[in-house]
């Protein structure tokens, strides 16, 4: 079995993000990128169903600039066996959308034959958490988002998904092959060691041109203004139970 993994290349979760001036976007120069912790999570799942002996080989793969190759030499420290970077120069998420990010990954698939592919359930910088539904869709396989736990069957014919919803959990039962998005809860993803980060330079990285693919990848959305978030107020100490609630009434309009 082959697993498929797809990550990406984001701002780095502990950078305080700036939005640009004039309002198109955050500004990413200068700043620390690093792979999606959601994707992380990804890869160290399927690293775990390898090491069960539920996988053989697990490829990652990533479309953006030529500097993704820090962020892909991440997942192969983590242990994947190798990489495929797709090359484009197209600004994420304003150009290079969920849809176009599927259909790539679509590709892939035809290319790899993975019996599983996963991903994680949204990256944390456009929080669209689209790719995974879009890919099932186009792909016309099962899919299960928002993963806690993974089991596939002896046979590898099947895989048992726990995931969590709004009233509290669920466990569905799939066909293979599959699509499947990986929430927070699933694993906690090992450090890369030095040993294994020497190895990961050996590793091959496969190069493709995103035009080679001929896909389709004009946008369906047009961002048109990025703010910051309003500023919190200030808050206010009350002298009682009474006044707490006069302010709950009449100023903020909850009660």
């Amino acid at each position: 079995m082959r697993i498929l993994v797809g990550i990406k290349r984001v701002v780095d979760f502990a950078v305080k993000i700036r939005v640009k001036a004039d309002k198109t976007g955050v500004e990413l120069k200068n700043v620390r990128m690093s792979l999606n912790p959601f994707c992380e999570i990804a890869v160290e799942e399927a690293l775990r169903l390898r090491e069960k002996k539920v996988a053989k080989e697990v490829v990652v793969v990533m479309v953006g600039p030529e500097k993704c190759k820090e962020t892909i030499r991440t997942a192969l420290a983590m242990g994947a066996d190798r990489a495929i970077h797709v090359k484009t120069e197209m600004s994420t998420d304003q150009d290079l959308q969920p849809l176009a990010v599927a259909k790539v990954l679509s590709s892939m698939v035809e290319k790899e034959k993975p019996e599983i592919v996963l991903l994680g359930k949204q990256a944390i910088d456009s929080d669209f958490s689209q790719t995974g539904q879009i890919l099932a869709g186009i792909l016309g396989w099962p899919q299960a988002t928002f993963a806690s736990k993974i089991t596939v069957s002896d046979d590898k014919s099947r895989a048992t998904v726990s995931r969590e919803v709004d009233g509290g959990g669920q466990t569905l039962d799939i066909s293979l092959p599959a699509v499947i998005t990986c929430d927070l809860r699933l694993n906690e993803p090992r450090y890369a060691t030095l040993p294994n980060i020497m190895k990961a330079k050996r590793k091959k990285i496969e190069e493709l041109s995103l035009d080679e693919l001929g896909i389709d990848t004009k946008p369906r959305l047009n961002i048109l203004e990025v703010v910051d978030p309003p500023t919190r107020k200030s808050g206010v100490k009350v002298e009682s139970v009474s006044e707490l609630v006069d302010k709950l009434r009449n100023e903020a309009s909850v009660i």
